[in-house]
């Protein structure tokens, strides 16, 4: 018996490098679409960027790694060969999931793909256990936790309404102070925002990168005893001013003695602070549970126990994660960054529909987006009536756009200054959860900012309205089907596991290789 759980190993180990694949290609558009949209930096720059960031994530990303262990059931009510195969329809769920929404070329959440297919597989055991038992549904919450489930669901659920309405309010009010054109005359106010920007994305960066370290449990007699996040989260009002002050001063000198592009810095730095997120908070989403499963076998190796009768009580405590397996992740996700062409893809969604410009319309209109688009303007235009005419004719000359110079032959897709507001408002909002310890979906906060951006840019005209706001109504739909699909598909699978064991391994495991194959093969006939 223990051959199929050595197997079982393997198996998960390779669906992990795969699902690492997979996942950039799908994440990739929370940090790389502001910076390509805007073309400010070579696209070799970005990818380097990027690149550094997902490294330093990487490393930095254990403290994460509990939540595939216990975040969302209690692996203490589970035996060794319940677990296993909890962990198992996870992983072919997922790589299975993401590939598919890759190939259709829209971004998804890995966040919410990893909560609902651990939420489906455990549901689906705990069911079966409590059949077993004789006993009734109203024992179901012993083996979830609930609290903790729903305190993530909510959490991503809230953070679409509010990413979406932070990034259209802040960019309208940055687009009214600052128009469309980058004045080199009004360094203080390049600066200004300069020092604002910054100041957010290096606290963003500090917090992301120390809070999933072994720093951040440490304890300093130079901090009255706290730990470096307790810190900073009493005392975020001072931090960021004397950082906004600080990166203010930097940026005036930048322009004045070095005439460099602060929209630019912003860009590069944003572009690495957003990767660092992915890597840093999302990386669990594709080796938490093949960790969670390594770490769950070598316990019941050195048991000596049966799988049946092994409890899991030993993963509810704090297990290291090896530095190594994060590298290797890291190495991983960097390589597919730089080859994998879904990731274009998926990047090229959210660009399209950010887009200043008119493009090729990817989504056909429907009756709900063209019920909001009319709600929207009937809206504006009682809004707009109660302006004075001379200030409504100053607001219109400041949003009016400007013909963005070729880059290479190509024109972007928007400004630095709107690329530069995606990254950062993205960056605030990811961090300021973080100190609340609210969980969200990155993919969510990037994407949702970058169409509020758009929304108060007025890229979003009356002749594309109706097909952009289709567009993302199609994504975020794709977001709650994603839901629905891992819980579902997630518990199936766990079922057939548990009743076939062996042979329903080997069977799963070739249909769901095939449909990769198939899915694979589908997309290069599409691109060619």
């Amino acid at each position: 018996m223990e051959n199929i759980f050595l197997l079982i190993i393997i198996l998960i180990s390779l669906l992990a490098i795969g699902d690492l694949i997979v996942g950039v290609s799908n994440d990739a558009v929370n940090f790389l679409s502001s910076a390509i949209g805007s073309r400010a930096i070579s696209f070799k720059r970005i990818m380097i960027y990027a690149s550094l960031g997902i490294i330093v994530g990487a490393i930095f990303s254990s403290g994460m790694m509990e939540v595939a262990r216990k975040g969302i059931f209690n692996p203490s009510e589970f035996f060794f060969d319940e677990i296993i195969f909890i962990f198992l329809a996870v992983m072919l769920t997922d790589i299975l999931l993401l590939d598919f929404f890759n190939t259709l070329g829209l971004p998804t959440s890995t966040t919410v793909s990893i909560v609902f297919e651990l939420l489906g597989a455990a549901v689906a055991m705990s069911v079966i256990k409590l059949w077993e038992l004789g006993q009734d549904l109203s024992f179901l919450h012993t083996f979830i936790n609930t609290e903790k489930s729903l305190e993530i669901i909510l959490g991503i659920l809230l953070s679409v309404g509010v990413a979406f309405t932070a990034g259209a309010l802040i960019q309208w009010v940055a687009r009214l102070f600052l128009g469309f054109k980058i004045k080199n005359g009004q360094k203080w106010v390049n600066a200004l925002f300069g020092g604002i920007s910054l100041a957010a994305l290096f606290y963003f960066i500090f917090i992301k990168g120390i809070k999933g370290s072994t720093f951040a449990g440490i304890s300093y007699d130079a901090l009255g005893g706290q730990t470096i996040p307790d810190f900073i989260q009493d005392n975020n009002l001072i931090v960021l001013g004397i950082s906004t002050i600080f990166w203010g001063i930097i940026s005036y000198l930048l322009q004045y003695l070095g005439r460099l592009n602060i929209y630019k810095l912003i860009i590069g730095v944003g572009t690495f602070a957003l990767a660092l997120a992915f890597a840093g908070n999302d990386l669990v989403n594709f080796i938490g549970v093949p960790i969670a499963a390594f770490q769950s076998f070598q316990l019941w190796i050195s048991s000596g126990v049966s799988a049946s009768e092994f409890s899991m009580v030993d993963m509810s405590g704090q297990v290291p994660t090896p530095v190594i397996f994060l590298i290797i992740a890291g190495l991983i996700m960097v390589a597919t960054l730089w080859i994998s062409a879904k990731a274009k893809r998926v990047v090229k969604t959210s660009i399209d529909l950010s887009n200043q410009h008119q493009v090729d319309e990817r989504f056909k209109s429907n009756i709900l987006a063209v019920g909001l688009v009319t709600s929207f303007n009937s809206a504006n235009k009682l809004l707009v009536r109660l302006f004075p005419p001379k200030l409504k004719l100053w607001m219109t000359e400041r949003f009016h756009p400007v013909e963005l110079p070729l880059v290479n032959g190509l024109r972007p897709a928007f400004d630095q200054i709107r690329a530069s507001i995606n990254l950062v408002v993205a960056a605030l909002l990811i961090s300021w959860a973080t100190t609340l310890k609210l969980p969200l979906s990155t993919t969510y906060v990037t994407f949702m900012v970058a169409m509020g951006t758009s929304l108060s840019d007025r890229a979003w005209q009356k002749g594309s309205a109706i097909y952009r706001v289709s567009g993302v109504l199609n994504v975020i739909g794709g977001w709650f089907i994603t839901a629905f699909c891992a819980f579902s598909f997630s518990a199936l699978i766990l079922v057939l596991l548990h009743f076939g064991k062996l042979f329903s391994v080997i069977t799963i495991t070739i249909i769901v290789v095939l449909l990769i194959i198939r899915s694979h093969g589908h997309f290069l006939r599409k691109r060619h």
